[in-house]
């Protein structure tokens, strides 16, 4: 795998605002759902998840500044050969292209105890390093999912079952705070491989609602009332996505008037959760004779304008 920092396009100095940004970013414009006919789109989005993942963890992250492993999280090679980003640590060519010259301290006497075969005669290369020389074999390569979770089950953080690439089921635990684009590392769960199982890499779809709607962390629902709940104020059902609850219409409501049902909204990382917004909307009858009459006898006493506030 490339320079996780050039594959995000930051720079090594980055915060960690930052790098979550550009990734963002990046997922956006690669998403599988944006790209189904451009196959390179999704492997792209898969590498720029794997570049994110390594430097969105602290230690990863150091370890990679500091030459300890590559891009793909594997050990580097002993002693800075092969190592990238500036060659950490490691060694370069010698004058006139002969043997190797140290960046750092004068390691002479020690490579000439592991070439002599000292150390109890092991003798040779193999013996001196003791084997410290040998790759930590790769594990085999992540396998994408895509999982579709119904709003409702989003708000309500309702495990949803996945079905892996060797026919087994699991039930996945929603995170909170979850949003569309959202990945989940299943660790173990990718291909096999010399150095065990990949991962299994879930990208999660929050499905629309045909009534709810996401604003934030809260809720937003249009409630129709009728007139005469609205004029006389009325208990009326309202649905949640955890089942149905009694809300207050105050008396004397317009349409376009908003009440808060606490704690109705998804879920926070920090344990709270959002509300559900009820925007009452008054629904009048179609053609209904006893209504047309009263609008044509009653005469508003303040002969006022609900539309000064327009400038019309």
């Amino acid at each position: 795998m490339a320079d996780p920092y050039t594959t995000l396009g930051v720079a090594r100095t980055a915060s960690e605002a930052e790098i979550k940004k550009a990734y963002r970013k990046l997922a956006k414009e690669l998403h599988p759902d944006k790209n189904k006919d451009n196959p390179k789109a999704s492997e792209r989005f898969s590498t720029v998840t794997q570049a994110y993942d390594l430097l969105n963890d602290k230690d990863k992250r150091a370890r990679f500044d500091r030459g300890e492993i590559d891009g793909d999280g594997n050990p580097a090679a002993p002693f800075g050969f092969g190592a990238g980003a500036g060659n950490p640590g490691g060694f370069r060519p010698g004058p006139g292209g002969g043997g190797f010259q140290a960046d750092g301290p004068d390691l002479s006497d020690i490579f000439e105890n592991m070439f002599s075969g000292g150390g109890g005669g092991r003798g040779g290369f193999a013996g001196g390093f003791g084997g410290f020389g040998r790759r930590e074999q790769p594990k085999g390569g992540n396998i994408l999912y895509k999982l579709d979770v119904p709003f409702i089950d989003a708000v309500a953080a309702k495990p949803q079952r996945i079905t892996l690439g060797d026919g087994k089921t699991i039930d996945l635990k929603i995170p909170a705070g979850l949003e569309s684009g959202a990945q989940m590392r299943l660790a173990g769960k990718g291909q096999a491989g010399p150095g065990g199982n990949g991962d299994g890499i879930v990208t999660i779809t929050v499905l629309p609602h045909r009534f709810f709607e996401r604003v934030g962390d809260d809720v937003r629902l249009d409630l129709p009332v009728s007139l005469v709940e609205a004029v006389l104020g009325a208990s009326v059902r309202v649905p949640t996505a955890e089942g149905a609850v009694m809300l207050t219409v105050p008396k004397g409501s317009t349409s376009g008037k908003t009440l808060r049902l606490r704690g109705r909204g998804f879920h926070r990382k920090d344990g709270t959760r959002g509300d559900q917004l009820v925007t009452l909307m008054i629904d009048l009858p179609a053609d209904d004779a006893a209504l047309v009459a009263f609008a044509e006898g009653w005469k508003d006493e303040s002969a006022r304008n609900p539309r000064a506030g327009m400038d019309v």
